[in-house]
């Protein structure tokens, strides 16, 4: 039977939008797989990894009759990518065998049977439902992902914490070493709720959004989040813990403050972290009057000094940081200056945008 005949991009497109949550190698064969579908005119797809699920479709026109299979994605898709951008694709169904025809091409794969495919259960009952630009949530959590921990035991540090109050969305990352706070204002007035997204939900999600006005529908339950945007669907389980106290984290007045070029600043510690330790990537910032200092050195005792001008004015300050948690935060701010706060050498130090009280980086001083 052939299940699809289309353009090769009809195909490929909503496949590349699916494959991301897809693991190489599982213990469940059928999760390295994509679940094919198609009634009438409508082709879906659908990807999962037990915790997230990713489903879209397409309009296909071609064809004879409805069914339903499921076939290694990644190979899939390789395939389609590899073929010429308007090679008309023909897709059919033989005896638990899938087989694509692209040109003179043609490629046989084994299938697995769409009933023993598994989705996820979708929370029914009490939800919250509100809606976000699709741009502004994506500028909310590239504001902040960057600070989750990747392999914390501490798995609630893995994720990234979304909380909802009143007519305010904020996004919260830490390591335990620095956090990263967002926030942005949304049209719906909602009761306080916090929630965590785990981190391969967040990099899906940033990866998928696009810079756009276009809508993006979320829906809150208990235990899990349903994100809708263009013709996709992502939902994923939330991660089980408590989060910490963010506002505890975030110092609530400092008493230094300078206030540099983001770009001048971000060009300076590319250079000086040429030289950084490899495994501790340290780099002295040594304050005084309208004057920022850059020094690292490593092992082999080289070391690397930059100078650049700033407006500060507060007392002299000579400490320590991690340069890539410097660097992370300059990359992901796109503003022309950043604001630098400072206590002493050991306490923590704060990052914010003039004007801008929704966005704030706290990190932490390392000795060097």
């Amino acid at each position: 039977m052939v299940l699809i005949k289309s353009q090769r991009d009809t195909l490929l497109a909503p496949l590349q939008s699916v494959s991301g949550i897809v693991e190489r190698r599982h213990t469940l064969p059928i999760l390295s797989n994509v679940l094919l579908e198609k009634k009438g005119d409508q082709l879906t797809l659908l990807a999962t990894d037990i915790e997230i699920q990713i489903t879209t479709s397409t309009t296909c026109t071609g064809g004879e009759g409805d069914g339903a299979v499921t076939v290694g994605a990644r190979k899939l898709q390789e395939i389609l990518r590899s073929l010429p951008d308007s090679t008309e694709i023909t897709v059919n169904l033989e005896d638990k065998r899938l087989q694509v025809k692209g040109g003179k091409s043609r490629f046989n794969l084994q299938t697995l049977p769409a009933d023993d495919f598994p989705r996820m259960t979708l929370s029914e009952g009490d939800t919250k439902q509100f809606t976000i630009s699709q741009k502004a949530f994506r500028q909310l959590i590239a504001k902040t992902q960057y600070g989750m921990a990747a392999q914390d035991v501490r798995y609630y540090l893995n994720g990234l914490l979304l909380l909802v109050e009143g007519k305010e969305l904020r996004a919260v990352a830490t390591d335990g070493h620095r956090l990263a706070y967002a926030s942005v204002e949304i049209e719906t007035e909602l009761p306080r709720q916090e929630m965590i997204l785990p981190r391969k939900t967040v990099l899906e999600l940033n990866r998928l959004l696009v810079d756009s006005d276009d809508a993006l529908n979320i829906t809150l339950s208990s235990n899990q989040v349903r994100f809708a945007f263009g013709n996709i669907v992502l939902v994923s389980k939330l991660i089980d813990g408590k989060f910490p106290d963010y506002e505890r984290v975030i110092p609530p007045s400092l008493r230094n403050h300078m206030t540099v070029g983001r770009q001048m600043l971000m060009q300076a510690m590319q250079r000086a972290a040429i030289l950084t330790n490899e495994k501790f990537r340290g780099v002295r910032v040594v304050l005084g009057e309208n004057s920022l200092k850059l020094i690292a050195a490593n092992a082999e005792q080289e070391e690397a000094q930059e100078e650049i001008e700033v407006q500060y004015t507060g007392e002299p300050i000579d400490v320590g940081f991690n340069v890539g948690y410097l660097l992370d935060v300059l990359n992901n701010v796109h503003s022309d200056e950043i604001q630098w706060s400072f206590n002493d050498a050991n306490s923590s130090a704060l990052i914010t945008v003039p004007g801008n009280d929704r966005f704030k980086y706290v990190v932490m001083p390392m000795r060097i």
